[in-house]
C-alpha cells in the first residue's frame, strides 16, 4: 500500500520535527560523531531503514570505519571500540528510546549524567527525541532507505 508523504501532507509538522532535528545536530556542544551514533542506534532499535541508511552514511563520513558500525548494535560487547561518552550515550539512548519498558531508571540517570555536564544530559536527551519522532515518522510513512529509492 502506498502511504502520504508526510512531508507534503503536514509541511508545517515537517518543519517543527525538522525544527528539532536541526537544533540537535547544529545547536549543541555533543560531537557531531555521538549524535550519529545515538542516531543510529535509536534507529536500529525503532527499526527505522530510511534514519539507519543516513545516519549509517553519516557515520563512515565523520571517519567511522565500516568494521565499527556493523558492531554498533552490539555495544556492549566491544567496548574498546567507543569511547566512555559513547558508551554512556548509547546506554541512555537505549533507556530513553525503551522508555515504556524502563521509565529512565534512576540508575541509568545517575550514569548518563556521570558522563554529561547538566546541559548536555539535556542535549542528548533532546537528540534521543528527535530521532525517535523521525523514527516513528519514518516506520509509519515507509520512508525508502537509498539503496531501494536509488532502484
Amino acid at each position: 500500500m502506498k502511504r502520504a508523504n508526510w512531508f507534503a501532507v503536514s509541511p508545517e509538522g515537517a518543519k517543527a520535527v525538522g525544527g528539532l532535528h536541526h537544533f540537535v545536530t547544529t545547536g549543541t556542544a555533543l560531537p557531531p560523531r555521538l549524535i550519529h551514533l545515538v542516531f543510529l542506534r535509536v534507529s536500529q532499535i525503532n527499526g527505522c531503514a530510511y534514519c539507519i541508511d543516513i545516519h549509517t552514511r553519516d557515520l563512515i563520513k565523520e571517519g567511522m570505519s565500516v568494521d565499527t558500525v556493523v558492531l554498533v548494535p552490539v555495544w556492549h560487547e566491544v567496548p574498546r571500540l567507543f569511547s566512555d561518552q559513547e558508551r554512556a550515550a548509547l546506554a541512555w539512548a537505549e533507556e530513553v528510546t525503551r522508555i515504556s519498558e524502563t521509565h529512565a531508571s534512576e540508575e541509568a540517570y545517575a550514569a548518563a549524567a556521570a558522563a554529561f555536564s547538566e546541559k548536555d544530559l539535556v542535549d542528548l536527551t533532546l537528540t534521543i527525541a528527535a530521532m525517535n519522532a523521525m523514527n516513528r515518522m519514518g516506520v509509519s510513512f515507509r520512508l525508502k532507505p537509498r539503496a531501494i529509492a536509488d532502484a
